[in-house]
């Protein structure tokens, strides 16, 4: 069973930065892809950031363009989420996925991606 698990979400006033990390239990790790999602309160799922596997494609959505930047360490089996110069509207629960088939796409759509972490709150304060 594929686990992921997210770790660095956290309470910081509006501007400041944070460090989300997903760590990956399957092996091997380096092709497949990673998405980044998230929930606020009373709304669906909204892509945030991807990473394709191998030749590490990114795409972002919008709304983080500029302020977020995704990495990966194949080595660590992990995946980081850069998020600085954050928002109020940022609030919200980010999930890591691991996308369904091994492949260098970026992919923002949920359904592309299998297997999701539990979460980790990130609440930015005005």
């Amino acid at each position: 069973q594929v686990q992921l698990v997210e770790s660095g979400g956290g309470l910081v006033q509006t501007g400041g930065s944070l460090r989300l990390s997903c760590v990956v239990s399957r092996r091997p790790f380096s092709n497949y892809a990673i998405g980044w999602f998230r929930q606020a309160p009373g709304k669906g799922r909204e892509f945030v950031a991807a990473i394709g596997g191998n030749n590490w494609n990114t795409s972002y959505a919008d709304s983080v363009k500029g302020r977020f930047t995704i990495s990966r360490s194949n080595a660590e089996n992990t995946v980081y989420l850069q998020m600085n110069s954050l928002k109020p509207e940022d609030t919200a629960i980010y999930f890591c996925a691991l996308e369904r088939s091994p492949g260098t796409s970026a992919s923002i759509w949920y359904y592309n991606y299998s297997y999701w972490g539990q979460g980790t709150q990130v609440t930015v304060s005005s």
